[in-house]
């Protein structure tokens, strides 16, 4: 058996160690954290349970309904597979104790895992993950009269209700006069981000919108490469844009007949600014530290704050929590907004924008955007490092932080999450462990486009000559 951790998103693990002993072992934890930590009485409350497209997600949804029931809750499973945040959803709707979504969110195929969902649907905080690791324990199954119901349910209507009203309360939602590409990437996004467009009135291609869960044999992300033919479709179908979502549609991609796929940075500036300004609405920013500056300048025009946080979701939500914040995103696609639960959500995020791009053409605002707060251009790479030589590497850094990188002096050190380079010329780079998988990760940000390659290479340069 394989140590079972929660990291950025949960337990997450390849196929050798995704299995249904170790599922139910999770599985006990979360039930006894839910009993023994949270003080809830098994045969008076209920528990959810849901999962996305991969192949083992199924049978595992089932073994861990299985525990839970066994544990003394009833259990609701969905009906199908569902993106994260329409499970997260129906925590707060329905005032359940919890939820655990199987899902590897965009991991490659040969991964899968559990996430914890508080009753608060907000993402879980270290302190909770390490009470459920605690737990972790072989099932301990209650006589069959104490034991929970197991049944289906449905949260779709719920809450694309809610996104609706969400997104009525700052844009409107009359779609009508736009076209919309959707990518579903093969995940649990298709038939429901789709059709929430669709029903507000867009008019939608699709594109990859049947399950497989090979995803293609490749990662279900909605990065540049996986989106490739995008831009293509776009112009095929003279479409206002295109909308991609991840494995467990938690987060977003925008495509635009312009631009091609943004980046998340961009996105989240659009939608930030378009709420200061269209919405006429005030409010902080809450983005984490591998996330642009060009949110602090738009705010620093509004007189908004922005508040930097570690990468993670859970740190976000627990950031618009605090200092009551407006919009909270991340550059990798996932976003929240005030008035929703604190978890990423792919799908109402994809009606904002859809909302926002039919007041003005997201194209347009990144022109006027650019205008005036200056161009921004960024990225990411990965470089691959086991899990037990993480530490070393960020060890290693905190005493060999280089004085100048590609040629920029370092004017400020950022240890908030990592480290953070803050350069002479406005550019920065970001050297930090990923939280899902066995690599470094490495984000350079900077004001022209010729700039960012060389801070990519000399971050790797950093983490390699650690890892060496």
């Amino acid at each position: 058996m394989s140590p079972i951790s929660f990291g950025t998103g949960g337990w997450r693990a390849t196929r050798e160690h995704f299995t249904d002993e170790n599922v139910r072992l999770v599985g006990q934890g979360i039930a006894t954290y839910l009993t023994e930590e949270q003080g809830f009485t098994p045969s008076e409350n209920t528990v959810a349970v849901g999962y996305d497209a991969r192949a083992t997600s199924p049978d595992a949804a089932s073994n861990l309904a299985d525990v839970f029931s066994s544990a003394g809750f009833d259990v609701l499973v969905t009906d199908r597979d569902l993106p994260t945040p329409v499970v997260a959803h129906s925590v707060v709707d329905r005032d359940l104790a919890g939820a655990a979504m199987v899902t590897a969110s965009h991991n490659p195929p040969e991964y899968n895992g559990v996430k914890f969902i508080p009753g608060d649907a907000k993402s879980a905080m270290p302190s909770i993950t390490d009470a459920i690791e605690n737990h972790i324990a072989p099932p301990a199954p209650l006589p069959e009269a104490k034991r929970g119901t197991v049944s289906r349910y449905d949260p779709v209507d719920a809450h694309a209700t809610h996104a609706v009203e969400l997104t009525e309360r700052y844009f409107g939602t009359d779609l009508s006069d736009l076209t919309v590409v959707y990518d579903a990437i093969h995940g649990s996004g298709r038939g429901i981000t789709d059709a929430l467009l669709e029903s507000a009135g867009a008019t939608i291609v699709r594109h990859r919108s049947d399950r497989d869960p090979t995803f293609d044999g490749r990662a279900p992300e909605p990065s540049p490469e996986t989106l490739a033919e995008l831009p293509s479709i776009v112009a095929e179908h003279d479409a206002d844009l295109a909308i991609a979502n991840d494995g467990d549609a938690d987060r977003i991609t925008v495509c635009t007949p312009d631009r091609g796929v943004l980046n998340g940075n961009l996105l989240f500036a659009v939608l930030y600014e378009a709420l200061l300004a269209d919405a006429a609405v005030t409010g902080a920013a809450v983005r984490t530290v591998s996330t642009t500056f060009l949110i602090d300048r738009i705010a620093a025009e509004y007189d908004a704050d922005v508040h930097e946080v570690p990468v993670g979701f859970k740190w976000i939500a627990d950031g618009m929590a605090t200092h009551s914040g407006l919009f909270g995103g991340e550059e990798s696609g996932g976003f929240t907004i005030d008035g929703h639960i604190g978890t990423k959500d792919g799908v109402l995020v994809a009606l904002l924008a859809a909302a926002a791009a039919a007041i003005e053409p997201i194209d347009d605002r990144l022109d006027r955007l650019f205008a005036t707060y200056g161009e921004i251009h960024a990225d990411k790479i990965s470089v691959d490092c086991p899990d037990d030589r993480k530490d070393d590497v960020i060890s290693g850094l905190e005493t060999a932080l280089p004085d100048t990188v590609a040629g920029h002096p370092v004017v400020d050190t950022v240890g908030l999450d990592g480290y953070k380079l803050l350069l002479e010329d406005g550019s920065w780079i970001l050297v930090r462990p990923s939280g899902t998988e066995p690599k470094m990760r490495v984000y350079a940000e900077t004001p022209t486009a010729d700039q960012l390659e060389p801070l990519l290479e000399a971050g790797r340069k950093l983490v390699e000559a650690q890892y060496a």
